[in-house]
């Protein structure tokens, strides 16, 4: 089939790689001018890493990511007083765990892309018009296409979920939080390979050393901390982080001058994208576009890898029939995506807890993570996947 995929994220080139293991002529096209840089880190374990090894990149992703020590929780004078060491995840995953930027996962991938898939950069799906047992795509710049299958693997605010199945306010389910990140180069405060966090009442923020002199910060409130208006520029959106935390204490002002310096600003809602079906005629989702679980649940890069794989597996099974494969990928994930996106849920409020008495209970929770049967209790079922990959004969 000729299948076009919009977004060249980590789930549209997963998807591409194994559409291309059965043969299928794919269109990879991405907003974005090049292949994305930077990012946040991901915490990657489970079925995204046993994808990975199954596509060989296992290994580069692996050196491009960080064996991270601990997590740290710190007040004011930035003295600890909570937190964990992370071997506890990777004692509980078998050592198949990393930290790594999203974008190196995606790089790692879309390098491992056989020539006969096409990419078009700086561009994205503008109209669907399904004709039938074809679909004509047109694009914002580019010519339009025929297709058999149009996929839509881009991201949270998926075009290809609004022109097939309606407004995004239709199907997103906000956790009541936003999510700022930014890196800069040179901030002269480093703990190598531990994330630290310093927590007010309903927001936190955290620092983590990169290679290269570089650091990454990430801020996670709660939507009340921000105006009630929309922010659209990054001045506004900086100016209100300076707002909401003027207050925090310990690196916050360093950190906060860095972030006015800061070149870019990644900054969204937090949120999971709920629906009923996938698919649509010759219309279908993965990744964030299908089923977001935010990054609350720790694991959405890998399920949508997960999702990619299912959804070329059950097309190479019934290729003369697109639609039931459509129905089964669904039917055989959607349980699994389900109950993550509950867990992101209910895990939500521990990122940035809402009273003082929140964040005391938190620390001393993650105190007790040292302690193998309460790290169990407290996150072994979320580190564990529970479903089986299929295997489509590749």
């Amino acid at each position: 089939m000729r299948i076009v995929i919009n977004g060249a994220g980590v789930a549209g080139p997963t998807l591409a790689y194994w559409l291309r293991r059965s043969g299928h002529e794919v269109l990879l096209v991405e907003h974005a001018p090049r292949p994305r840089t930077g990012g946040y880190i991901v915490d990657f374990w489970g079925l995204g890493y046993d994808i990975a090894e199954r596509m060989g990149v296992l290994d580069r992703i692996r050196e491009a990511g960080y064996l991270m020590r601990e997590v740290r929780f710190v007040d004011g004078g930035g003295r600890t007083r909570g937190g964990f060491p992370v071997a506890v995840f990777s004692r509980m995953t078998g050592g198949r765990y990393t930290s790594v930027r999203r974008s190196d996962i995606a790089r790692a991938i879309v390098d491992a892309l056989d020539d006969g898939v096409e990419t078009l950069y700086g561009d994205s799906v503008a109209a669907i018009e399904e004709r039938g047992d074809r679909v004509h795509v047109s694009f914002e710049h580019a010519a339009g296409r025929e297709a058999d299958l149009v996929v839509g693997a881009d991201g949270l605010h998926s075009r290809v979920r609004r022109l097939a199945f309606g407004p995004q306010e239709s199907f997103e389910f906000s956790l009541g939080y936003h999510v700022a990140a930014f890196e800069v180069a040179g901030y002269r405060r480093r703990d190598e390979l531990v994330f630290v966090s310093r927590s007010i009442p309903g927001r936190q923020i955290s620092r983590f050393s990169l290679r290269g002199d570089g650091t990454m910060f990430l801020f996670v409130l709660r939507d009340e901390h921000l105006p009630p208006h929309p922010l659209s520029s990054d001045e506004e959106r900086k100016d209100a982080l300076a707002h909401a935390y003027a207050d925090a204490g310990w690196e916050t002002p360093e950190i906060l001058e860095a972030l006015r310096a800061a070149d870019e600003l990644y900054f969204d809602r937090v949120s999971q994208i709920r629906m009923e079906r996938w698919s649509r005629g010759r219309v279908a989702l993965v990744g964030d576009a299908a089923a977001c679980v935010s990054l609350m649940a720790g694991e959405g890069t890998g399920l949508g890898m997960t999702e990619a794989y299912v959804l070329a597996g059950e097309l190479r099974a019934s290729p003369q029939d697109p639609g039931a494969a459509l129905a089964r990928y669904h039917e055989r994930l959607r349980a699994l995506l389900v109950r993550k996106q509950a867990s992101a849920a209910r895990f939500a409020s521990s990122f940035a807890p809402r009273t003082a008495f929140g964040i005391g209970f938190r620390n001393v929770a993650t105190r007790l993570m040292r302690i193998p049967f309460i790290a169990e209790r407290l996150v072994g079922v979320d580190l564990r996947d529970g479903f089986d990959l299929p295997d489509y004969g590749y």
